[in-house]
């Protein structure tokens, strides 16, 4: 007779690792009908600057991939399904002196384990603000900026990226903070830190999909093994989001070179199963996968057409 109690741990740790954004992407969409698979921004190495301050000192911005809310624009609610029609094309900023109503229904984060509804699990302005009421850091940038979830390399690189350095340059920002949400922002923002670090400024993507950004290639990376839009800590769990923070500047302050990744000691549950689901092909219906990709065809018309008037 078997001993499950200690083969079941062992089965669980086999499970327990980080889940393979990009090969699972390509095969859902390939699953979906699109042929040609999506290439990846890869990097071999990554540029890097140390803080010229200490923290204590110094003015620290965010950078997020979350779109400020608009009722004209349908359902953004917790828990909305993805909504083409809230996506933006154009960075954006924001006054952090104010409060803001960010959400992130119009990207793929993991809308199976989490609800979405409470911004602080992906935009960590009132945890950086506390951090600068206890001194921990000098104080945060005037603004934030909003980077757009971009599939062409070229416009992040060639538009985005140059156009956030710019703001950030204007407002004087010594680090940055970047929080994607979806698969495709974490490769937009791991570019924008590429290029803000080139350009002078040290930067930290806290994120969720590990393979992505150390494919693209950061000069440092907190990895937190959450659902997708929980870069910035657990919802309603302001310790877990605080702690969150807290790790991301010492990354910050603790690189000695580029492509640092430090991995949160934090766990979503204690059981990894939640790992499984997040489109995997596997678990999807051919009925499902019809559906999906007449709603994502929906969506993607929505979405190019809000792209046009943007350009």
């Amino acid at each position: 007779m078997s001993d499950m109690s200690k083969e079941a741990p062992d089965r669980a740790a086999q499970d327990d690792v980080p889940i393979q954004y990009m090969a699972r992407t390509r095969a859902y969409y390939r699953a979906l009908g699109y042929d040609a698979p999506y290439r990846w921004a890869h990097n071999i190495d990554a540029p890097f600057q140390s803080l010229k301050k200490p923290l204590a000192q110094s003015r620290v911005a965010i950078i997020t991939t979350a779109a400020p809310y608009n009722p004209d624009k349908g359902d953004q609610g917790p828990g909305a399904i993805y909504n083409g029609g809230a996506k933006f094309y154009q960075v954006y900023d924001g006054d952090t002196s104010q409060s803001h109503d960010l959400r992130i229904s119009h990207i793929a984060y993991d809308r199976v384990h989490t609800k979405a509804d409470d911004s602080g699990s992906w935009f960590p302005l009132p945890a950086l603000k506390q951090a600068a009421a206890q001194g921990r850091i000098g104080e945060v940038a005037p603004r934030f900026f909003g980077a757009p979830t971009n599939r062409s390399h070229r416009v992040t690189i060639e538009t985005d990226a140059p156009e956030i350095l710019a703001r950030a340059q204007a407002d004087g920002i010594d680090a940055a903070i970047l929080v994607p949400n979806c698969p495709v922002c974490h490769q937009t923002v791991s570019i924008v830190a590429r290029h803000l670090e080139a350009s002078g400024i040290p930067t930290v993507v806290m994120g969720c999909a590990k393979d992505i950004v150390e494919h693209v290639g950061v000069p440092r990376f907190l990895f937190s093994d959450f659902p997708l839009g929980n870069a910035a800590g657990k919802p309603q769990d302001k310790a877990s989001q605080a702690l969150t923070l807290e790790l991301a500047l010492r990354l910050l302050e603790s690189a000695v070179g580029p492509q640092t990744t430090m991995q949160s000691p934090l766990r979503w549950a204690q059981d990894p199963a939640w790992k499984n689901d997040y489109n995997n092909v596997a678990l999807l219906s051919d009925d499902e996968l019809a559906r999906r990709r007449a709603e994502f065809d929906k969506q993607k018309d929505i979405a190019k057409g809000l792209r046009d008037t943007a350009a």
